[in-house]
């Protein structure tokens, strides 16, 4: 009997080229579809780390000099090559995250809007000036790289999510390291790749797979300055903890639980269409999905109808297939979570309108498929409510008023992303100035900001003080530098005084 051909083994880039690993451990990376393993990642130890730091520390005094416009052309010329090579993308994110091909498709265009962003540099970078502060004396303001930058990114967009800190930081003159999910660790290697033949540098940009223990040297590492984060918020906390102790600048996003508001005034059926595209999309693994509704009033009959016709017509399959809507969980240990959350909230009463449990995908009856789940007439006190499921789970709960849906989302841990639907511009005025998140749709299910504004939540979505790519990101990449001189040829003589205006 012949043996199975071996799987490949995905290994780390570093300085322009691919670095095998045959050292160290592996990780499993799955085919979700199928449930097989396809492939296996090298996991980086501390001397694998400390090689890529090294490389982009050895890169940085050059980069950081070279100028502007050779940086943006650089950057444009990687814009190009991602967008033509947005097929081969999007069937890598399908195969490895399970997410449908048009999904992936959106998620690389979202990344190119923040890569547009920072082919802005020229513009972003510019400081300030004034003349004559005193007499002879002029003083300005500029903005310096910070050197070396490490990204730890989640499985759940392995394209867009780095490219919101990367495409920035290296913009602003430094170099990166970056730490993707070991889930679905192929697209970050095409993406450096890419980047290597728009004509960056060798070791401007390098690629590390691995878990806590890459994680933990990157941290600790005395090269680098700066760390950015996206994944749960436990992790975002130890890291922006542990990062921070060691003297980094750090940003590090959070989990959420997002809420979407509808009042009895809303277009029901333009409702339900956002809530389902948001809540099932991407079999919901977005930190920015709709995982909860609020009904006010009497809307909710009507509204969750409209919702579970629209849920039992979601079609459930692979992820190349373009003719799917949703595809699988990225892991077995997602799925079984899932469907752990899913069996406790109807033990704790809520009601359950439509059970994505039975599903059965024909020839993939190993994937990690759940379907469409919906539940109505949910506590705060379940955990479905309190937990981010990052599942195909939408939970309601029923409010009285507009004042009660606030105060819901006020007393929730997570202060990501919401929206409110309605026809009433008083309501959402209301809403959008009083609500305790960050990012605010009107009638938008999905309010992620276009790539010259930042992405950022509060309380315990956000740790650090700005947010994630516009203008924040630049802000977070550089640091200012003030400089007062004199080019006057007069002796001003001796004064001891403290300097002054006059």
């Amino acid at each position: 009997m012949q043996a199975p051909p071996a799987l490949r083994t995905i290994g780390h880039h570093i300085s322009g080229k691919a670095v095998a690993d045959a050292r160290g451990r592996l990780g499993d990376v799955f085919d979700p579809a199928r449930g097989q393993v396809q492939a296996h990642v090298a996991f980086a130890d501390e001397e694998m780390v400390d090689r890529a730091v090294q490389a982009a520390k050895t890169a940085f005094p050059a980069w950081s000099r070279t100028p502007l416009g050779k940086r943006a052309e650089i950057l444009f010329a990687f814009r190009h090559l991602v967008r033509d090579h947005t097929p081969e993308l999007a069937s890598i994110l399908a195969s490895e995250h399970g997410k449908i091909v048009s999904d992936a498709e959106g998620e690389i265009a979202r990344a190119l809007e923040v890569i547009d962003f920072a082919c802005s540099l020229p513009q972003a970078l510019k400081g300030q000036f004034s003349e004559n502060v005193s007499r002879s004396i002029d003083t300005y303001s500029i903005r310096q790289p910070l050197g070396v930058c490490a990204g730890i990114t989640p499985f759940n967009f392995p394209i867009m999510v780095p490219a919101w800190m990367f495409a920035l930081a290296i913009a602003a003159g430094n170099t990166f390291v970056l730490k993707p999910s070991e889930r679905d660790p192929s697209a970050a290697v095409r993406v450096a790749e890419l980047f290597a033949d728009a004509g960056l540098p060798d070791g401007v940009f390098n690629v590390v797979h691995g878990d806590k223990v890459a994680v933990d040297a990157l941290m600790h590492h005395p090269d680098v300055a700066a760390i950015s984060f996206v994944g749960s918020t436990p992790i975002a906390r130890y890291i922006y903890e542990t990062a921070a102790t060691q003297g980094k600048r750090v940003q590090a996003l959070g989990g959420a639980k997002n809420h979407m508001v509808v009042m009895p005034d809303a277009d029901m059926e333009a409702a339900a269409d956002a809530a389902v595209s948001a809540a099932f999309g991407s079999a919901g693994q977005r930190c920015m999905a709709i995982s909860a509704t609020i009904t006010v009033g009497d809307a909710a009959e009507k509204f969750i109808a409209e919702v579970r016709k629209r849920a039992e017509s979601i079609k459930v399959g692979p992820g190349h297939d373009r003719k799917n809507d949703m595809g699988p969980l990225v892991t077995p240990q997602a799925r079984d979570r899932v469907l752990r959350l899913i069996a406790e909230g109807e033990r704790d009463g809520a009601l359950l309108s439509v059970d994505g449990r039975p599903l059965k995908v024909a020839d993939h009856e190993q994937g990690f498929f759940i379907g469409p789940t919906l539940f109505d007439k949910v506590k705060p006190q379940m955990s479905i409510y309190s937990e981010e499921i990052f599942g195909p789970v939408l939970i309601n709960v029923r409010a009285s008023t507009l004042e009660d849906a606030l105060q819901l989302i006020a007393h929730n841990p997570y202060g990501n992303g919401t929206s409110i639907f309605t026809r009433d511009g008083a309501a959402a005025r209301k809403f959008q100035s009083e609500v305790e998140v960050g990012m605010v749709g009107i009638n938008v299910p999905i309010p992620v900001p276009v790539g010259y504004y930042s992405f950022g939540g509060w309380k315990h979505s956000l740790f650090g003080d700005l947010h994630i790519y516009g203008e924040d990101g630049f802000r977070f990449y550089t640091r200012g530098k003030v400089v007062t001189s004199r080019w006057d040829e007069s002796n001003a003589g001796m004064n001891l005084g403290f300097p002054t205006h006059k």
